[in-house]
């Protein structure tokens, strides 16, 4: 049901609007700084989109091979992933984040890492559903103000 490709700048609005409307904040240049790094970039780096049959931008994946950070070996990082609110529980997030995978694995990569938000049951959820667990390393917070 869903084409996945590389991400693409053409696909600016549509990314930066599926986004704005699932986390109420318009972050346009944000995006458009994450696909100049990541779409075509180097192939450590991936923003793939899922796409209907009709076009529509049905969601989108973004990750990156990083390695020895904390000492950890290298693994691979979601850093984003958002599905349209109506085309959720079609397979596209599930679609999106095995190709991601798929992109680690061939870069030698033997395991995904990614940090969520403990309150945000969605994405706990779906992580939990693709295989992922806790990890091993604990996150440590101070606010600055």
């Amino acid at each position: 049901m869903f084409a996945l490709r590389s991400a693409e700048p053409a696909d600016l609005p549509a990314i930066s609007a599926l986004d704005a409307r699932l986390t109420g904040e318009a972050k346009a240049a944000y995006w458009q700084g994450m696909l100049q790094q990541y779409a075509g970039g180097p192939p450590s780096r991936h923003f793939l989109v899922a796409e209907t049959p009709n076009g529509q931008v049905a969601g989108f994946i973004v990750g990156e091979v990083r390695a020895w950070e904390f000492g950890q070996p290298a693994a691979g990082w979601v850093f984003a992933i958002q599905v349209d609110p109506k085309l959720r529980l079609k397979g596209a997030g599930s679609a999106l984040f095995q190709a991601l995978c798929g992109k680690f694995r061939e870069q030698g990569v033997r395991r995904v890492r990614t940090l969520v938000d403990r309150k945000d049951n969605l994405i706990l959820s779906f992580f939990r559903a693709q295989g992922m667990t806790a990890g091993p390393s604990l996150q440590l917070d101070k606010d600055l103000q």
